[in-house]
């Protein structure tokens, strides 16, 4: 008894011990909170951690049941996740095998009277319950508890689903009990059980008792309209979905989806083959709708993961930290940053107990409550952020207000908005934010320099930091403090702006230890893009302030894009033109794409906005662009004829029917589209033809933007051999990205910056006429976003190419005794011809060669018939005219005799001279030079004329495309 006493009297000391240092623990974390601010964390941490030790004090008997029916729980476990998709590799800590066979076994119970129709002192008990409380609906119990077991051992992740489902399931079942009361009679209590269980039970009674009361039809109604809308719940089906479910369930069992996957496979996959045959008809719905995407055999593309690493980072050292018990939560690598400046900055302890979402504990403290009075705390105060604009919601962006008609009787439909897809939702402050500000007060009070943070504003990729200067403070202060500042936040690409343009305040731009992705379907969708209906706008990204940035290339109107390799040139040039299929049509802008990497812009091959195929030979390039020098030149003409200044001027003019052609002309004007010409590495142009690529760039950049022809340029050479003073003056819109050195960035933006940023997309972003450079985050679209805008656009219309933008050079069958001597050879032979003088010393002293390859001219020129053999010192005889010059030079190329072309030239020198004549220049500029022109451009619309010819159209009418045919 004794014994008794004194164990009773220890254990009540215990627990009084243990309650007095929980009560005083509770207390010590309740002060620290009070301090800190975040109390409330730290204790629901210490309790949460608390409760496993609890569970070490329950009964062997209850803890070996408990074992017995978990083990039975995982055993059936096993076998359901290995029932059709097999999902037997879910963790173990993830499985809620207990609750499942508990539903599992509750469902056999019912199912032992309600289906079977067992008896005994069991299934009798059962059934008194559960058909005395549902009635009918014990039919339908077991299988609802079946459904949950089931979804409980595969899916036990899906919290939201299951409850979804289960939360379906009792609304099924209340409506169902009232069904079943109303249909089975509407028995009362007075009558007994039995009534009540022949019909909807209890339930059923207190359910639909009250609403017969009104008229029997009330709750009949009610009832089955909630029945119905249980069933949608149960299925995640929404109102607005019901057609297209219905008509999906009718195709898959009449097997008209078999049907639909055999078109799939005869896709058009030729875009990666670089040609451009016909684009075959398919069902668009079925095709580009929300259930299937073109690409669904595809495991998606290397191209769709946003920033890739090259160091892989092993994460395990030598002391390995202890791994966390399985239930707990692991810090994220944000976290584990955070973490590291804390721990330089000594504030581990404090920020030990701050939860883990900083922007749900900590609230917000105004600037006057900042600068209130009161005791200064222990941590600096918490400094407020610039609020971002919230993300607009993946809604369709409206179709166009206006949309030129398109040539012939085709339709053309942009691509849906929801082909890019929405990206994470952006972040006003982290935990990382506060303590990055921290850091920055620290430092500023270490090196005395009145200055307090008053705010900061996050991006997507850096977040700036504002910091005022109290009066009489220097702003050199601060800026001389960089290295100190980057050392403090453990960042070395920290950029001082001094001061933030529109803000007496000096901004620090700081990395984000947990950058977001910019997705190139948020900036589309944002209201800053929505505002224009301009088919040239296009998404560049987000800025430091979080706001989304557009530009229209209209008004650059040349961009230079450059930056080192993997800083995110290539992404921003396809976010471009993504942008560009998005919005516009054939028929309002027309591309030029030179990439002479072979493979950054192959998968947009094939789309109707080309008028030539990607080109990849540098020479080539070097054609198109003097292709280009004279599209520009045929469009000024026209300005010029008509009286216009501007391209934009010029097709209002032709679309209200204000621009005739002359009486005897049978043009017909059209508007003109833009004209956008891409060339994504310009070193290797340079680095061919630097003397044709720089004239032909100039002369378009300097004349080029009343034509509406616009140049992007993008080169990761910046280097003035690359980027020349006169390309550099004519090209006032720069985006530049992460560079090697501070030099490349003075060639680029004319001042430094590109060199500290950290690549993967951040660039410095200035637009003619803006001062200072933009930092913004490029946008980001995926491979596979590319390649489902490629496709639709392919279907719509086959791509029409040009054959005189890059032709294709002429074989020269070349003798091998000429060898590459075949242009001094031109040379002299028409110095010789021309002056009827065949002398060696007249070619050493006209074509500044030696002796020895003068003499072997003059021996190539005898064998050939042009001059006679030798006659010692005098002069050889020439022995052709100059008539038949034309013809010699041709044979020595190895081409054909030039009769034909001769022909041609002098019977339209005879028209030409027969208008002026009669007076008619102006009729000679614009109906007799441009009736000799081809139509250009015909839109593929399944008639029956070969896709790919130009001529006139059925009324023999031409656009106005074809000034560039001369």
């Amino acid at each position: 008894m004794a014994t008794r006493t004194t164990s009773a009297r220890s254990g009540t000391a215990r627990g009084s011990s243990s309650s007095k240092s929980g009560s005083s623990a509770g207390r010590g974390s309740g002060s620290a909170a009070s301090k800190s601010g975040r109390g409330g964390g730290s204790t629901s941490t210490a309790r949460t951690r608390q409760l496993p030790a609890v569970e070490h004090h329950q009964p062997w008997l209850l803890r070996v049941v408990g074992g017995a029916w978990l083990g039975l729980g995982h055993l059936v476990g096993g076998g359901v996740r290995r029932i059709g998709h097999d999902v037997s590799d879910l963790p173990a800590e993830e499985r809620r095998d207990g609750a499942a066979l508990f539903n599992l076994a509750l469902g056999i119970f019912i199912a032992t009277f309600a289906w079977w129709g067992l008896t005994g002192w069991f299934p009798d008990a059962v059934y008194a319950v559960v058909n005395g409380t549902f009635g009918w609906m014990s039919l339908l119990l077991p299988l609802m508890l079946f459904v949950c077991a089931f979804r409980l051992f595969r899916q036990p992740t899906d919290g939201r689903g299951n409850n979804r489902v289960g939360i379906g399931f009792l609304i099924m079942t209340f409506a169902g009990c009232g069904l079943a009361h109303i249909l089975g009679g509407q028995p009362t209590v007075a009558q007994g059980f039995d009534g009540l269980r022949q019909a909807g039970g209890m339930l059923g009674f207190l359910a639909a008792t009250p609403l017969a009361a009104i008229h029997p039809a009330v709750p009949l109604v009610l009832y089955g309209l909630l029945a119905f809308v249980s069933l949608l719940i149960i299925t995640a089906t929404p109102f607005t979905a019901i057609p297209r479910r219905l008509r999906g369930a009718y195709e898959h069992l009449m097997g008209i989806d078999l049907m639909d996957q055999d078109q799939q496979d005869k896709h058009d996959r030729s875009y990666l083959e670089r040609t451009a045959p016909a684009a075959p008809k398919r069902k668009k719905r079925r095709l580009f709708g929300k259930d299937e995407e073109p690409d669904a055999g595809l495991d998606g593309y290397v191209g769709d993961e946003a920033f890739e690493h090259a160091v892989i980072d092993d994460d395990e050292g030598d002391s390995p930290a202890p791994r966390p018990a399985p239930g707990v939560r692991r810090p994220t690598q944000a976290e584990i940053a955070v973490e590291k400046i804390k721990a330089a900055q000594g504030l581990g302890a404090a920020g030990a107990a701050a939860p883990a979402d900083a922007t749900e504990a900590i609230p917000m403290i105004t600037p006057g409550m900042a600068a209130g009075a009161g005791p200064a705390p222990a941590n600096p105060p918490q400094v407020p952020s610039t609020p971002v604009a919230p993300a607009p919601p993946p809604t369709p962006i409206p179709q166009r207000t206006e949309q030129l008609s398109l040539a012939g009787d085709v339709t053309y439909t942009l691509p849906a908005s929801d082909f890019l897809t929405p990206g994470s939702i952006p972040k006003e402050r982290t935990e990382a934010n506060d303590a990055v500000v921290a850091a920055l007060t620290d430092t500023l009070q270490q090196f005395n320099v009145d200055a307090t943070v008053t705010g900061f504003s996050r991006g997507p990729t850096v977040t700036r930091y504002e910091i005022e200067l109290a009066p009489g403070t220097k702003v050199e202060r601060v800026t001389a403090l960089s290295k100190n500042i980057s050392y403090a936040v453990a960042s070395s690409d920290v950029r001082i702006l001094s001061p933030i343009p529109g803000k007496s305040a000096i901004g620090i731009e700081i990395p984000n230890t947990d950058r977001e992705t910019v997705s190139l379907g948020d900036v589309l969708r944002s209201q800053n893009a929505r505002r224009t209906d301009h088919p040239m706008v296009m998404g560049v990204g987000k800025d430091v302030e979080g706001g989304y940035v557009v530009a229209n290339l209209a008004k650059m109107p040349h961009l230079l894009v450059a930056g080192a390799t993997g800083a995110g040139k290539s992404s921003f040039v396809n976010s471009m033109i993504t942008s560009i299929l998005m919005r516009a049509t054939p028929d309002e802008v027309r591309m030029v794409m030179v990439d002479p990497k072979r493979v950054e812009l192959t998968a947009y091959e094939g789309v109707p906005h080309l008028i030539t195929p990607i080109i990849t030979n540098p020479k080539k390039a070097a054609e198109a662009l003097q292709w280009v020098v004279r599209e520009m030149d045929a469009r000024y003409d026209d300005l010029a004829n008509y009286g216009f200044k501007h391209i934009d001027d010029f097709n209002k003019a032709v679309r209200a029917g204000k621009v005739q052609p002359p009486p005897d002309s049978k043009r017909v004007i059209r508007p003109y589209p833009y004209l956008l010409v891409i060339v994504d590495e310009l070193a290797d142009l340079m680095m061919v033809a630097p003397r044709d690529v720089e004239d032909s760039i100039v002369r378009i950049t300097q004349l080029a933007r009343a034509a509406g022809i616009h140049l992007v340029l993008a080169t990761q050479r910046p280097s003035v051999d690359v980027v020349t003073g006169l390309i550099k003056a004519n090209v006032p819109s720069r985006m530049a990205f992460a560079t090697s050195s501070v030099t490349d960035s003075r060639v680029v933006l004319d001042q430094p910056g590109a060199e500290k940023l950290i690549g993967q997309g951040d660039a410095l972003f200035l637009p003619m006429g803006a001062s200072k450079a933009m930092r913004v985050q490029g946008a980001w679209v995926t491979e596979s976003e590319i390649h489902k805008v490629v496709e639709h656009v392919k279907t719509q219309l086959q791509a029409v190419y040009r054959d005189d933008v890059a032709p294709e050079a002429e074989k020269k069958q070349i003798d091998d005794d000429i060898g590459d001597d075949l242009e001094v050879l031109l040379q002299a032979t028409e110095l010789v011809v021309t002056t009827q003088f065949g002398s060696t010393s007249m070619l050493q002293r006209k074509l500044r060669v030696g002796f020895a390859k003068a003499g072997r001219l003059m021996d190539l020129l005898e064998s050939r018939g042009v001059v006679g053999p030798s006659e010692g010192s005098k002069a050889r005889d020439v022995l052709v005219k100059p008539d038949d010059l034309a013809t010699v030079l041709a044979a020595l190329k190895g081409q054909e005799t030039p009769a034909a072309a001769d022909s041609q030239t002098a019977a339209l020198s005879d028209n030409a001279n027969a208008n002026i004549a009669q007076g008619g220049y102006a009729e000679d500029l614009v109906a007799a030079d441009l009736d000799q022109r081809k139509q250009n451009v015909e839109y593929y619309d399944g008639s029956d004329s070969a896709p790919g010819s130009y001529g006139d159209d059925e009324d023999g009418s031409e656009d106005a495309w074809s000034l560039t045919g001369r």
